[in-house]
């Protein structure tokens, strides 16, 4: 009996599958910081249905923790498009990045501040300084602020 090679795409479908939308990795480095600091938020609370990672109504303020992959993080080694199926994930990301712009651009027109902090900066390397940066960005009057 022989063994059949899995079909490849049955392979990238488990994947993907398996990958977390919340209470991802980089987000909860972000938030265990922000916790340490004292700083309280809320999670995932829905604004007009817009899911911020982090809510800071004390602060008026918001946090989009993104993933360089998913969100295309243009500066970013890690935001490759994969070879398998290039149309449909041009169109994904694309959608993405437009709903990410059309999410910030209402969030500010309704008087909210908006930070994305991106998932390369959380590596070890640069993590302390980009979330000191945030820490700050927060307790400011600033209106955006992009990490990464």
């Amino acid at each position: 009996m022989s063994m059949l090679k899995p079909n490849k795409a049955k392979i990238r479908s488990k994947i993907m599958a398996s990958i977390r939308g919340k209470d991802t990795s980089p987000e909860l480095v972000v938030r265990t910081y922000l916790h340490g600091v004292g700083l309280r938020y809320r999670v995932h609370t829905a604004l007009d249905g817009i899911h911020p990672d982090l809510v800071f109504p004390k602060y008026n303020a918001i946090v989009f923790v993104h993933g360089c992959f998913w969100h295309q993080h243009r500066r970013c080694g890690k935001a490759g498009v994969p070879r398998v199926r290039r149309n449909f994930w041009k169109d994904k990301f694309k959608a993405n990045i437009k709903r990410d712009a059309r999410q910030k651009s209402y969030l500010l027109r309704v008087g909210w501040r908006v930070a994305t902090v991106w998932e390369c900066n959380l590596a070890e390397s640069v993590r302390n300084k980009s979330l000191k940066m945030l820490y700050k960005w927060i307790q400011s009057k600033r209106r955006v602020i992009e990490i990464g």
